[in-house]
C-alpha cells in the first residue's frame, strides 16, 4: 500500500516538476530574462541594454542559442553577441568592430551559416568609407570569420541599404534608397531578392501596399513570408517613426500596412523589429535600448 501512494504522490508532483523545469528552460533561453506580457519591457537590463551605452538592432538564432545585437560605443557602431553554453550565457564579447568603420543591423541567414549585417567601409576594407551595403561573415569551426563578403549587385546600390531579413526559402527583405536623387533620397523602400544558386537576384521594389513616398526601413518578414513590421516615418503615426505591419492576403498580395498602435509607439522612434524563431516575442529598438514584449499583438492586428 505505501508503494502505490508513494506513486500516487509521485504522479501528482511529476507534472509540476515537468512545468517548472519547462518554465526554468523558457526563462534560460533568453538570457535568464522574466518573460513578458503584453506590455513592452527592456530586455535584459544592465546586460544588453544598459545606461552607458546605445543598443539597437537585436536577433536571436532559431534555435535560441545565440544574441546578436548593435551597440554604439565610442561612436562607433559595432557588433556583439552572447551564446547559451554549459547551461550559462557568455558575457557579450565583439564579432566584429573597427576603428573606421561602422557595423551594425546584424541577421542570420536562415541556416544560421552567415552573419549579415550594414557597413559603410570600403569595398576592399582599406580605403575610405562610403555608402552602406549589406555584408555578411562566415560560419567556421571557432566563431565567424573577420573579412567581410559584400551580398553582391543584386543586394547594393551606389546608394544605402538598411536592416534585412529572411524567408525560410532564402528570399531577403531589406530597405534602400537606391535609384533616388537628392531630392528625394530620403525615400527609402522596402525590397526584396531572392536568394538562387549562390547568389542574390536582381531586388524588386515591394508593392505600394507597403511602401509610400516617405521612408519605409527596418523590415522583418515572418519566415513562412505571411506578415511582414517594418518602420515608417510617414505622415499620420504616432511618433517620429513607427512600427506597421502587413499581412498577406488569401490572394497572396500584400494588404495595406497598417500602424501598430499605443501598445507598441510612442512618441518616440521605434525600429528593428524581430520575432523570436518560436513566434513568441516581439523584439524592437527605442531610444537607445532593446525591447521586447509577448507576439499575441501581431495575431491581433490580424
Amino acid at each position: 500500500m505505501s508503494h502505490l501512494r508513494s506513486l500516487f504522490i509521485a504522479l501528482l508532483i511529476l507534472p509540476n516538476l515537468l512545468l517548472a523545469q519547462k518554465t526554468a528552460l523558457q526563462s534560460s533561453m533568453y538570457l535568464n530574462q522574466k518573460l513578458p506580457g503584453i506590455t513592452p519591457a527592456v530586455f535584459a537590463p544592465n546586460l544588453i541594454s544598459s545606461k552607458d551605452h546605445y543598443e539597437y538592432g537585436s536577433v536571436f538564432s532559431k534555435d535560441g542559442k545565440e544574441f546578436y545585437y548593435a551597440v554604439i560605443i565610442h561612436d562607433k557602431p559595432q557588433i556583439r553577441y552572447s551564446r547559451f553554453v554549459d547551461n550559462t550565457w557568455t558575457t557579450p564579447e565583439t564579432v566584429i568592430s573597427s576603428d573606421n568603420y561602422e557595423y551594425n543591423d546584424p541577421f542570420l541567414s536562415p541556416d544560421g551559416k552567415r552573419l549579415f549585417f550594414i557597413s559603410d567601409q570600403a569595398k576592399d576594407g582599406k580605403g575610405e568609407k562610403r555608402d552602406f551595403d549589406i555584408w555578411y561573415l562566415e560560419r567556421e569551426k571557432d566563431g565567424w570569420s573577420q573579412i567581410p563578403v559584400n551580398a553582391g549587385p543584386g543586394i547594393n546600390t551606389m546608394k544605402n541599404e538598411y536592416y534585412m531579413s529572411f524567408t525560410q526559402t532564402g528570399t531577403m527583405y531589406f530597405s534602400s534608397n537606391g535609384g533616388t536623387d537628392q531630392t528625394t533620397d530620403k525615400n527609402y523602400d522596402i525590397r526584396s531578392s531572392r536568394f538562387s544558386k549562390g547568389v542574390f537576384s536582381p531586388s524588386v521594389k515591394v508593392t505600394d501596399a507597403v511602401n509610400s513616398e516617405h521612408y519605409e526601413a527596418d523590415v522583418f518578414v515572418s519566415p513562412d513570408e505571411q506578415y511582414m513590421i517594418f518602420c515608417s516615418e510617414r505622415p499620420g503615426g504616432i511618433g517620429k517613426g513607427d512600427l506597421y505591419i502587413s499581412f498577406k492576403g488569401k490572394s497572396g498580395n500584400w494588404e495595406k500596412a497598417r500602424n501598430m498602435g499605443k501598445t507598441i509607439n510612442t512618441e518616440g522612434y521605434e525600429f528593428c523589429p524581430f520575432v523570436t524563431g518560436d513566434g513568441k516575442y516581439l523584439f524592437f529598438s527605442r531610444d537607445g535600448d532593446i525591447f521586447w514584449m509577448s507576439a499575441e499583438l501581431i495575431d491581433s492586428l490580424r
